[in-house]
């Protein structure tokens, strides 16, 4: 693919910030690939595996001259990331970011660019409960979604320009508005993410004896929970404090739907039981005919 950029600065070279890296290196989509970290680890790794240009721990270094900026740091770092690398954009710069709360975003980041440089917020659905620069990988995104939530009057070029990038991951782009995005992601992966963390933490409260009986014997299912609750704690922490309206809306009906489902045992009622299972097994082959499994 053609270079689609001059200069990209990636902020957190993290297992998502990473992954990206290796994408635009593989493809030649920039001319400069720079990576902005805090961790002296991650930089260091970065440089070792090749994946970037240059490291830097300067703000100013790393956007200055930018066609690119992408944050791919926990949403709470994006206000005080916003304010630092405001004075130093390029006129017509686009900022990005990975993010999985939209509305975070749009209120964090926008009020501080300068006019002239343009917002495309992203959200990669994709990624693993790994972290770090030795995590990522090229292929993360292949086949996945990758939502972008430009706020009304974003110039069309630069839209374009980042679904050329999400594409060359070989994503599937969608354009979306940031409160639908929100809404939707609160229930495909905000509450699951939360009931994750949630039957992970019973376990550990349990007396010593049985919680050892659950590590031994685990089962596919807490298998998979915890795999999930090993995610990024900075990461789902600000996650949820940023969506919380649509997460707690989702939370509450999840929590009737449970009280239901809890009345339905009590009382014996099979029936019901079924129904449910069958029609959650019909999402579950849904999910696997859209190869999203």
């Amino acid at each position: 693919m053609a270079q689609l950029f001059g200069k990209v600065a990636i902020v957190g070279i993290g297992h998502i910030g990473s992954s990206l890296a290796r994408v635009i290196k593989r493809d030649g989509l920039a001319g400069q690939l720079v990576a902005l970290d805090n961790t002296p680890a991650h930089r260091d790794k970065a440089l070792e595996l090749g994946i970037v240009d240059a490291v830097t721990a300067d703000v100013a270094t790393a956007v200055a001259g930018a066609d690119l900026v992408v944050l791919a740091t926990p949403i709470g770092t994006y206000p005080a990331l916003a304010q630092a690398m405001a004075p130093h954009l390029a006129q017509g710069a686009i900022v990005s970011d990975v993010g999985s709360v939209k509305m975070a975003t749009l209120r964090d980041v926008q009020p501080y660019l300068p006019d002239g440089v343009h917002l495309v917020p992203g959200h990669p659905i994709a990624g693993t409960e790994h972290s770090g620069p030795e995590a990522g990988f090229a292929e993360l995104f292949r086949g996945r979604w990758c939502i972008l939530t430009p706020p009304e009057g974003t110039a069309a070029p630069a839209i374009e320009q980042v679904t050329a990038l999400w594409q060359s991951a070989e994503s599937q782009v969608e354009i979306m508005e940031a409160a639908h995005h929100d809404r939707v992601l609160a229930i495909t992966s905000h509450l699951p993410h939360l009931i994750a963390y949630t039957i992970v933490g019973t376990a550990t409260d349990l007396e010593t004896t049985l919680q050892q009986e659950v590590i031994k014997f685990s089962a596919s299912g807490f298998r998979d929970f915890t795999r999930i609750a090993a995610s990024d704690p900075v990461m789902w922490r600000d996650i949820f404090l940023n969506n919380k309206e649509a997460v707690l809306d989702v939370l509450q009906r999840f929590t009737e739907d449970l009280t239901a489902l809890q009345r339905a045992i009590r009382w014996g009622e099979g029936d019901k039981l079924q129904d449910l299972f069958t029609r959650t097994r019909a999402i579950r082959r849904s999910i696997i005919d859209a190869r999203q499994a």
